[in-house]
């Protein structure tokens, strides 16, 4: 759940602070108020493609945070997070991204830096965004699988699926190592020997190159070191006038008045403290002090073990940065691969036992879950058309289109989700064949196919907050009040934000948001901003007949809400 975002320099927002509450919140306001901008700032916090012109005119940057709650049982969030040593605070994680004039940008988690895709990865898990915007699954013909599986709740199944076939993988992969040529794999050998050999001739530690690191810099460094250090001790507790000195005779005044005053007393309590404090960090000093001793044999001897380092990590990590304890991950691979090539002979046939028989089962395993899809495509899609004719949608036909893949091999017919590709396809129009949806649908009619599909699979479904955008484009009168009725119905287990400019969808919120655009000093700005109460009904009065003030506006604005109303 997305539960407030701030805005700074975005487009036409100077500076904006939300607060989003769970179910079903409408953002409205005139056409070119900036809706379609608040979305594109949730858009580009999410990880979203933005530009430089995305920075207000004048602005030296444009800046998007928000927090999002974080479920501490959704396993998936958790390892993503625990594998990049990123920490919610009371499950809950600040996510923020700036654009500078110079076109660099940059994104964090928590205060953890992290890519966009990085951004983008996270947050998919927690919103959707269906309009005109990137984040829309239903143009990734890879997420339709997802979806089916969802309904046809087969989810656990597919993923045990997933994990064989990874299995399958990792041994043809050893099996065709296996199967090299007698020259090919000795030298592999070889080198995997000679890589082994010389990591473990360094007797390499984790961590050892970054506590050198840190004692080349002091090392390197000592008559600076010590020329602060004397300078310290000599001010705070040299032979003459110091500091402890001075603070000795300060505490001293302070006591005999504290004697005369009590009022003084928790002040001479403070100076005491103060004094105590400093007198244990000198002594800590002076013994820092009496230990510290420059060894230029030491210094040299740090240097050549951090110019070892430099060369395994050069030749055997991703890059001269990366932790020592890739280059110990490196040897331990190797070892197992040398073991797997030096008894080749031996293992060969194990493997193409232990490949045959995976793939005999991964191809089992993959029929039973192509099997239960077919039979849960017809149903999914007709529970889609019976939403969609709700939505204004009525002669649409929607499809579940499921091919088997074409195999790469004999031995290989699956891919890691079986063998079935899957797409969705529309007919929007009577007599036209259906074609995929990804290509044909309107901004609009994607928003209301997501909308139904949400709808059919709102109790397996586990994205907290959907946005849409677009979605009440083309339609009116009752398939408003349908559209609207759906959306309330789909905020009862997640949060859904919907910008309209209809009050018939309006009316069913929860909380409602107004943009509006002003002019200030020449200079056009969006304002963002909750209304209720008697602001509301003003507002779904405007959304009725473009009058806020006249009184059957607004008598009939408070009927709606009276009936409908969140």
């Amino acid at each position: 759940m997305l539960e407030d975002i701030h805005i700074k320099d975005f487009a036409l927002i100077d500076s904006a602070s939300l607060e989003f509450n769970k179910g079903f919140t409408v953002l409205s306001g005139e056409t070119g108020a900036g809706k379609s901008i608040l979305i594109g700032a949730i858009s580009f916090l999410l990880g979203g493609k933005g530009g430089v012109e995305l920075i207000r005119a004048g602005a030296a940057e444009a800046q998007v945070s928000g927090t999002l709650q974080v479920k501490k049982d959704f396993a998936p969030v958790c390892n993503w997070l625990e594998d990049r040593g990123i920490q919610p605070d009371e499950e809950r994680l600040l996510i923020r991204r700036l654009i500078r004039s110079n076109g660099k940008s940059a994104a964090w988690i928590q205060n953890v830096p992290v890519t966009r895709q990085d951004l983008a990865e996270l947050t998919a898990w927690f919103i959707d965004i269906h309009g005109q915007h990137e984040h829309q699954s239903l143009m990734r013909t890879a997420e339709h699988r997802r979806f089916l599986d969802s309904y046809a709740g087969i989810e656990a199944e597919v993923d045990a699926f997933t994990s064989l076939y990874a299995r399958l993988v990792e041994k043809r992969s050893l099996l065709a190592a296996c199967d090299e040529s007698d020259g090919k794999r000795e030298e592999k050998i070889e080198l995997l020997r000679f890589a082994i050999d010389e990591i473990n001739a360094a007797r390499l530690r984790e961590g050892e190159d970054a506590e050198l690191s840190q004692e080349e810099n002091r090392l390197s460094q000592y008559e600076k070191l010590y020329q602060d250090i004397e300078g310290f001790s000599g001010i705070v507790s040299g032979e003459h006038d110091n500091l402890l000195s001075a603070l000795k005779k300060a505490k001293t005044h302070l006591e005999h008045a504290a004697g005369m005053d009590e009022s003084l007393e928790a002040l001479s309590g403070r100076l005491e403290t103060v004094f105590y404090e400093l007198d244990d960090i000198a002594e800590e000093v002076r013994s820092y002090a009496q230990a510290l001793v420059f060894d230029p044999a030491r210094l040299e001897e740090v240097q050549e073990r951090l110019a070892l380092f430099f060369k395994l990590k050069k030749k055997y990590a991703s890059s001269v940065q990366s932790p020592l304890s890739d280059v110990i991950a490196y040897a331990q691979s190797a070892s197992q691969q040398l073991e797997a090539l030096s008894y080749a002979d031996t293992n060969r046939q194990v493997l193409a036992d232990e490949v045959a028989a995976l793939e005999k089962r991964a191809y089992k395993d993959a029929l039973a879950i192509s099997q239960k899809r077919h039979s849960a495509a017809d149903a999914m899609a007709l529970a889609v058309e019976k939403v969609l004719a709700d939505l204004g949608m009525k002669n649409t036909r929607f499809c579940v289109r499921i091919e088997q893949k074409e195999a790469v091999s004999d031995d290989q017919k699956c891919g890691p989700y079986g063998i079935d590709n899957i797409e969705f396809l529309i007919s929007a129009n009577p007599g036209n064949p259906p074609k995929p949806l990804a290509k044909i649908a309107s901004g609009g009619e994607l928003s209301r196919v997501m909308l139904a599909l949400k709808t059919v699979l709102n109790r397996s479904d586990t994205t907290g907050t959907l946005i849409f955008d677009e979605i009440d484009t083309g339609i009116g009168g009752e398939v408003s009040v349908a559209v609207g009725a759906h959306l309330k119905q789909l905020a009862s287990s997640r949060q859904i934000l919907c910008i309209t400019h209809l009050a018939s969808i309006a009316v069913y919120a929860d909380n409602q948001i107004k943009i509006e655009k002003a002019v200030v000093q020449g200079s056009a700005s969006t304002r963002v901003y909750p209304v209720s109460g008697e602001e509301r009904v003003e507002e779904i009065a405007r959304m009725l007949s473009g009058d806020a003030v006249s009184a059957v506006s607004l008598e009939h604005a408070r009927s709606l809400l009276s009936t409908y109303g969140g």
